[in-house]
């Protein structure tokens, strides 16, 4: 759970801070980029709060697997536009596909939603 609030909280974070270099990857088809930066942004800091809140734990993880998915176009769109990320190299971006899936898992672990389900039904 620890690191995956790290990676919402901190990730968060750095919608605000790097609020340009993160609008820039938002696929042009998606209008007002910065809007749209700065709304993850805030949904990522507080799904990681909601993390640590254990009556709103399995809530959160929905909402960052939601979230995950979202934002998932923003990784597809810089792995056809490399060009445009010249900075980042082409292997890199081939490796977020994958670390996209086991980010989600992690969610599912780390927020107990899977767990709780399981107790629920058996």
């Amino acid at each position: 759970m620890w690191f995956v609030f790290a990676w919402f909280f901190f990730g968060g974070l750095a919608h605000f801070a790097f609020t340009d270099l993160e609008a820039s990857i938002v696929p042009p088809q998606i209008p007002e980029p910065h809007d749209v930066v700065l709304v993850t942004g805030l949904l990522e800091l507080a799904g990681a709060f909601g993390l640590l809140l254990p009556w709103t734990r399995r809530l959160s993880g929905w909402c960052l697997f939601a979230l995950t998915l979202a934002v998932t176009p923003a990784n597809v769109y810089m792995l056809v536009a490399h060009d445009q990320f010249a900075s980042v190299p082409v292997w890199l971006l081939w490796l977020r596909l994958p670390l996209q899936a086991v980010l989600l898992w992690l969610i599912v672990w780390g927020s107990g939603w899977r767990r709780q389900a399981k107790r629920r039904y058996l």
